[in-house]
């Protein structure tokens, strides 16, 4: 489907999010998709293991909505008495916030245990997914059970709009499930670098080609800076997915698996949308079997998506591994 796009003043749509036939009869499994969760009947507890999932309350809804202001944040009403498999999806959402590294923050409100927080957002039906940005909702309000696959392509289009129009916030993870407001102080680590300021500015207003120019400009200064490599790094994946479509990449890459730009534009996009181990994978296979320059294009471009990433991070490791053993 054609990406519609995230704007931080304004709303998208996802109502209309396409759904896969369903595998299971209605009401088997996680929302008719299969998914593992908590058996039903039981609440939500298989959260308790996300590092980017809270329990919301009524003490600590605000607290969970200010938390937007960071990074998105998923709000998933649920009852266990009114429908079992509304808990599953909770925890199937709890799963999913996970692979994204804090780009996302479930917020999981039990309306049998804090039904005030339902009347006060009016929610008409369980269950029902809201994702808030900035204090505010993005989307209109998702209702119905959701399976996994359909959990992961709504997060993997909503991580790509969010890397297109610039926000790069993340939340720190929650330990055992602490409410936001435990954590209160730590989101002032993530301020931006006076430096930075000019590229983000310019990634707030869409502008990708002007965030590769402001911090290409720091590199040039400084060639040992690697925050702004980094940062210049992902600013030129925005710049090479702007505008394309996510589908119709795809279709294009399995097309031609040994086109080198069709595949690693798939790669940047995996990458843009959270998929980081999947985009490294998907080059590293393409180093694998490609000889000559192709293979040289193939590397080069995976070391820029490594420094992109920051090359402390262990799936850079990892990546960095199984490119050696695909060149040797």
């Amino acid at each position: 489907m054609t990406q519609q796009p995230f704007s931080r003043p304004g709303a998208i749509d996802l109502s209309a999010l396409k759904r896969p036939a369903p595998t299971a009869p209605a009401g088997a499994g996680a929302g008719g998709g299969g998914g593992a969760g908590t058996p039903p009947g039981a609440p939500a507890g298989g959260t308790r293991a996300s590092a980017y999932a809270v329990d919301v309350t009524e003490a600590s809804f605000q607290a969970t909505v200010e938390a937007s202001m960071t990074a998105p944040v998923l709000l998933v009403f649920y009852s266990p008495s009114q429908s079992p498999e509304s808990a599953t999806m909770a925890d199937d959402v709890a799963a999913a916030v996970d692979d994204y590294d804090g780009r996302f923050l479930a917020g999981l409100v039990d309306i049998d245990a804090s039904p005030q927080i339902a009347e006060a957002m009016q929610i008409p039906q369980v269950p029902l997914l809201l994702v808030i940005l900035e204090g505010r909702p993005a989307t209109q309000p998702i209702p119905g059970l959701l399976g996994v696959e359909e959990l992961r392509t709504l997060l993997q289009q909503l991580g790509q709009q969010l890397t297109t129009q610039g926000i790069t916030g993340r939340h720190q993870p929650r330990a055992g499930g602490a409410a936001p407001a435990d954590l209160a102080g730590e989101e002032d680590a993530d301020a931006i670098d006076p430096r930075f300021a000019p590229a983000e500015d310019a990634l707030v207003a869409g502008d990708a080609a002007g965030a590769v120019a402001e911090y290409q400009k720091l590199v040039d200064a400084n060639p040992a800076d690697t925050e702004a490599a980094a940062g210049l790094a992902r600013a030129k994946i925005l710049q090479r997915t702007d505008g394309v479509d996510l589908a119709e990449a795809r279709a294009a890459a399995a097309a031609a698996p040994d086109d080198v730009a069709a595949q690693t534009l798939v790669a940047d996009l995996d990458l843009a949308g959270g998929h980081v181990e999947d985009s490294f994978a998907r080059l590293v296979e393409l180093v694998r079997r490609s000889a000559g320059a192709e293979r040289d294009a193939a590397r080069d471009h995976l070391v820029g998506l490594f420094a992109a990433v920051g090359n402390a991070d262990p799936r850079v490791m990892k990546g960095r591994q199984a490119l050696a053993s695909a060149l040797f």
